[in-house]
């Protein structure tokens, strides 16, 4: 039976998601608190004045429905940490009972790298495990993301910026258990030419690869979300096979992008009714960026997209879908199939 939920406040949880300014959002359903989280790099200062600041952060927000989120929280702030620039799509994990911050950092006259903060928390606060990237010295790094294999091993998978290298990569190296460090090598998964659906017109510039998320089908099958730019679509989200069932590939590449509307950096997360869930940020222009929320479908073989229940791609459709935008706001109730509200 789908749950409907209403559009209005919830005390403590005055921010609807139509209403969040965030980029390349990663969702963490905690079931120990029975709520979700995302964190972001900025907030508006005219909303949230009490707890703006112009000192380089993280604030964390919360949600018990996925609709309505709570007052911005700093939940990293720079203090003596060396790096104040590329603050770059933060992404929490749980790992060995802990939570575990990573996101790209940079400061002058370095390259950007991937670093993992960590607290007891996921609200924080969140401090570094180490004061050096994980990615490797010297590589322009952004967009790191945790998988731990078959055998409980961490990996970083993290993209080596076309800004460095023209035909921009997705990459993985193994890490210790405290995420402080690697363990070997870096490996190149795949480079963003290698997807059939990439736009020929983008080229000049470069050849983008963003925001890798790993995901393992009903069957063990292992897959990759990740992003580029399509020739009309503009931001896209395609998937990639690992043929081994390894973090190390080989790497094959679906024809036909999951979405290409101007939407991407996408994950999964299983809501608490059980469906699995896909966040991504639409469309790709900074200020209007939003949440996009998807109600999936998975078999052994691949996962489809079954609905979107947010609609806040109507009035800021981008890519080839830039002609059909509404020109007012969506404000129809969020339909669920299932309640992503926990029981806890």
């Amino acid at each position: 039976m789908s749950s409907i939920i209403k559009d209005r406040e919830i005390p403590g949880f005055p921010y609807n998601i139509r209403d969040v300014h965030i980029s390349d959002p990663f969702i963490l359903a905690d079931s120990k608190t029975g709520m979700y989280y995302t964190y972001v790099q900025f907030v508006d200062k005219k909303r949230f004045p009490e707890v703006y600041t112009d000192e380089p952060c993280f604030y964390v927000i919360k949600s018990p429905d996925l609709i309505h989120w709570s007052v911005p929280k700093v939940c990293f702030r720079k203090g003596d940490f060396p790096y104040d620039k590329d603050y770059w799509a933060p992404e929490v994990h749980e790992w060995k009972g802990k939570y575990y911050l990573i996101s790209s950092f940079r400061a002058d006259g370095c390259v950007r790298g991937c670093l993992c903060l960590s607290s007891d928390s996921p609200e924080g606060p969140f401090l570094p495990v180490n004061d050096r990237p994980v990615t490797p010295e010297g590589w322009h790094c952004l967009d790191g993301t945790l998988y731990v294999d078959f055998k409980g091993k961490p990996w970083m998978v993290f993209c080596h910026e076309w800004l460095q290298v023209y035909d921009g990569q997705i990459c993985a190296i193994p890490l210790n258990d405290s995420l402080s460090e690697a363990t070997g090598d870096p490996v190149i998964l795949f480079r963003a030419s290698d997807a059939p659906w990439r736009g020929h017109a983008t080229a000049d510039g470069g050849l983008v690869t963003d925001g890798p998320f790993l995901y393992h089908l009903p069957g063990g099958k292992l897959i990759m979300l990740w992003s580029s730019f399509s020739e009309r679509g503009g931001y896209t989200v395609g998937i990639a096979r690992s043929q081994s069932g390894r973090v190390t590939g080989p790497w094959i590449q679906d024809e036909i992008p999951l979405y290409a509307l101007d939407g991407g950096h996408a994950m999964l997360f299983r809501s608490f009714g059980g469906r699995l869930m896909m966040s991504m940020h639409c469309p790709n222009d900074h200020m209007k960026k939003r949440i996009l929320l998807f109600e999936m479908e998975e078999t052994k073989e691949t996962i489809k997209i079954r609905n979107e229940v947010t609609g806040n791609w109507y009035d800021h459709a981008g890519g080839a879908a830039v002609n059909w935008r509404y020109n007012v706001p969506l404000m129809d109730e969020y339909v669920f199939s299932e309640d992503p509200r926990s029981n806890c």
